[in-house]
């Protein structure tokens, strides 16, 4: 895959120089308030982000896909990451779905850049990747995420509890163009 970008996004794989912009996403408690255990554990030194960049290329050598790093076009400036990855499972009574999920720092937030990269990611995983399906969830108390999806027309499933955390089920299946003529019409 190669980097692409979005009117004011850019997003390329995670690399080592990612460290300290990494760091400053999974030190931070306000990042974490969601999260619970599905997010991690706050990270106390960039050692720990180093290591999660490092696990998130071996799932880019052997998957294909992992989280990417978010840009600021503007700036050049790590706001966090998106993107898709593959699960393996389980979770939620599944196995091998793609997960899509954002992470950002906090002066980036309620400004529009969530729902820009997830609209992305989206649009990158069924048309780029030919996808049938995109899985999501999140923190069940986590309003702004939860509208991000479905802004970008992913269907509430279910509730679920993962790590101690109660989660909703979010899903979108790439159903590809759609016409709206009849059958009849689409004959003349």
């Amino acid at each position: 895959m190669s980097p692409f970008e979005t009117d004011r996004l850019h997003f390329r794989p995670l690399a080592e120089d990612d460290t300290a912009g990494m760091f400053a996403l999974d030190s931070d408690p306000a990042v974490h308030r969601h999260l619970g255990g599905i997010g991690g554990k706050l990270a106390t030194e960039p050692a720990q982000s180093l290591e999660t960049i490092r696990f998130v290329q071996a799932q880019y050598a052997a998957n294909g896909i992992g989280r990417w790093a978010v840009v600021l076009r503007a700036t050049g400036e790590f706001m966090g990451w998106a993107g898709l990855k593959l699960v393996a499972g389980p979770m939620n009574g599944r196995r091998d779905f793609y997960d899509l999920g954002y992470r950002y720092r906090p002066q980036f937030w309620r400004q529009g850049y969530g729902y820009e990269a997830a609209k992305a990611w989206l649009d990158h995983g069924f048309q780029t990747m030919q996808l049938p399906t995109i899985c999501a969830y999140a923190d069940a108390d986590n309003a702004g995420s939860r509208r991000i999806l479905e802004k970008i027309g992913l269907q509430l499933g279910n509730e679920f509890e993962e790590d101690g955390v109660r989660c909703v089920w979010y899903e979108a299946n790439n159903l590809g163009p759609v016409s709206l003529a009849s059958p009849a019409q689409e004959r003349l």
